[in-house]
């Protein structure tokens, strides 16, 4: 019995550490998108009811916060790119011949693990853009101001408690605690 427990192969943990970029992003992204959106869609609406300059105002906030999400993450995710290959470069340096080429290798997997700016700044701007469509979905059917109101406020609620609990799903982080906050 013994013998068959150890020729099963070793099942390797996943690491949710690797996914904490990305991830990261997306949630930033999704609530940025809600949290602006619906607010500059609420402080027009606050002053003119007419649903079209709601609209507008919504869908221009999606597309500059996207671009700006996008940009902003880029430029982050970047510069910690920068600092993490200078800091293996300086350790390679400060190795022996031996050591170097056994830190070849490692650097081979540690590769896997850099930070990728394009995927950061690709997922910030689309969990931007998902996000902000939340509030516009909701407002564009209704043409009552207040039930309009109304229902921006509890799709922007609903959504963040859906985005917090998906987020805590991808991270295998505690359910709960992530949709409530």
């Amino acid at each position: 019995m013994e013998r068959q427990m150890n020729l099963e192969p070793q099942k390797k943990e996943f690491d949710y550490s690797k996914r904490s970029q990305w991830l990261r992003a997306a949630v930033l992204g999704a609530n940025d998108g809600l949290v602006s959106t619906a607010s500059l869609m609420m402080g027009v609406g606050a002053v003119k009811e007419d649903i079209k300059a709601m609209i507008i105002t919504g869908f221009a906030g999606l597309v500059a916060g996207a671009c700006s999400m996008a940009i902003g993450e880029f430029v982050s995710v970047y510069s910690q790119l920068d600092i993490e290959v200078g800091q293996m470069k300086r350790e390679k340096r400060r190795e022996d011949a031996f050591e170097a080429t056994k830190l070849e290798v490692q650097e081979e997997e540690n590769d896997e693990s850099l930070p990728s700016p394009v995927q950061a700044a690709a997922a910030s701007a689309l969990a931007f853009s998902l996000g902000a469509m939340v509030p516009l979905l909701a407002a564009s059917f209704i043409k009552a101001y207040k039930v309009r109101i109304g229902v921006v406020v509890a799709a922007v609620t609903l959504a963040l408690m859906v985005f917090g609990w998906l987020g805590a799903v991808l991270g295998r982080a505690p359910v709960v605690r992530s949709a409530a906050r």
